[in-house]
């Protein structure tokens, strides 16, 4: 019984960020906010989400105590990714409006709190942003984005191996996807399944002419190949800047936005990769608003979506330029247990609180439970 769960106002308001499940805990790097001094550099910022409590943390800057311990702390940026491995989590790409785009791989031990630059070699990708990076075993692949040095989309696919540190670049057979940047790719088995994004009409190089492909394309890491693929119907929209995940060996989509119908989306789509076919999804529940650039992340047998930015309400579902950056987070339940559905009909039905247990109350005076009016929680800062 899929169910948005809760509902959470308060937190940092963020946009085009990247964030880690690690445990029950959400680690969220960098990202901007309108209206924010992206000019001055300074040190990303890192919040942390704690899933049983439902308090977000912000975690102290870094002493660098010289410029060589500065360098291993990456910039303020955003259209970056991170992923992790172990107990590291790596953070690759992005951007901000000082330094442009970036092409270091910094490392985040999830156990100390401490960045630094791991020692690299082979073929490292350009610098850019908007591109996607996922995980199978020990490599994190990446792929498209928009390159600052060439000027132009990629649709190259690196690899970088974590037991050697070495970058390769994959000579991948076959059709490949198109070039494109905020797009998604999620690993399901040893397949990469790749959606959306924004591309151009006439190739890799930005003419205006902008075209979102709602085709699944799939990459085999174990033959190094772009596999043919069917068409299918229905499929979802094309978009860029959408959330996706797997759960269960199928692979769901959210939100996003497509500049050629002025639409921002907040529909739930579920794609089957041994049926190749999608099917929309309706949870129960009051969920997000259309928005785009927003992170997900799944946390057991839950997603974690926060931050984004939707066009201001008087606006409409369209307007690129008139938006509004968010600070809420919403918890979508694949499998919602007693305790939680409790939870739920207590608010629902206005029923005496004062005799649950006081964690359960606790709980009641932080979150909103599906559309309840908005609570906001506190913002620990330590």
């Amino acid at each position: 019984m899929l169910r948005w769960s809760v509902h959470l106002e308060g937190g940092p308001r963020r946009v085009n960020h990247a964030a880690v499940a690690v445990g029950h805990k959400v680690y969220s790097f960098g990202g901007y906010c309108s209206g924010e001094d992206y000019e001055t550099l300074r040190q990303i910022d890192v919040h942390v989400f704690n899933t049983v409590s439902l308090r977000w943390m912000k975690l102290p800057p870094v002493r660098t105590g010289g410029h060589e311990r500065a360098c291993e702390v990456p910039y303020m940026r955003y259209g970056h990714t991170a992923v992790l491995l172990d107990d590291i989590i790596y953070l690759w790409g992005g951007r901000n409006d000082t330094e442009g785009a970036c092409n270091v791989l910094y490392a985040f031990d999830v156990n100390t709190h401490r960045w630094f630059t791991p020692k690299i070699s082979g073929a490292v990708p350009g610098a850019r942003d908007g591109h996607s990076a996922c995980v199978l075993g020990k490599a994190m692949y990446i792929f498209g984005g928009y390159e600052q040095l060439a000027d132009c989309f990629s649709n190259d696919i690196h690899k970088l191996d974590t037991t050697t540190m070495v970058w390769s670049l994959i000579n991948a057979r076959g059709t490949p996807a198109r070039w494109r940047d905020f797009h998604s790719a999620t690993i399901i088995g040893t397949k990469m399944f790749v959606f959306g994004g924004r591309a151009d009409r006439f190739g890799p190089f930005h003419s205006n002419n902008e075209i979102y492909c709602n085709k699944i394309k799939v990459f085999d890491t174990e033959t190094n190949c772009w596999l043919s693929t069917p068409s299918t119907q229905p499929s979802p929209d094309g978009r860029r800047s959408h959330s996706a995940f797997s759960y269960n060996g199928e692979l769901y989509i959210f939100g996003g936005y497509n500049a050629r119908m002025d639409l921002h989306f907040n529909d739930l789509w579920k794609f089957n990769p041994e049926a190749f076919a999608w099917n929309k999804v309706e949870p129960k529940g009051k969920g997000p608003c259309p928005r785009r650039r927003q992170c997900c992340c799944m946390v057991g047998d839950r997603i974690i979506l926060f931050g984004g930015t939707s066009p201001c309400p008087e606006q409409g579902m369209g307007d690129e330029f008139n938006l509004m950056d968010h600070s809420d987070l919403y918890i979508l339940d694949f499998s919602p247990n007693l305790k939680t559905l409790c939870k739920i009909a207590v608010i629902q039905y206005s029923l005496e609180q004062s005799g649950l247990p006081h964690d359960i109350r606790f709980i009641f005076n932080e979150a909103n439970y599906e559309s309840l009016p908005f609570i906001e929680p506190v913002l620990v800062i330590y």
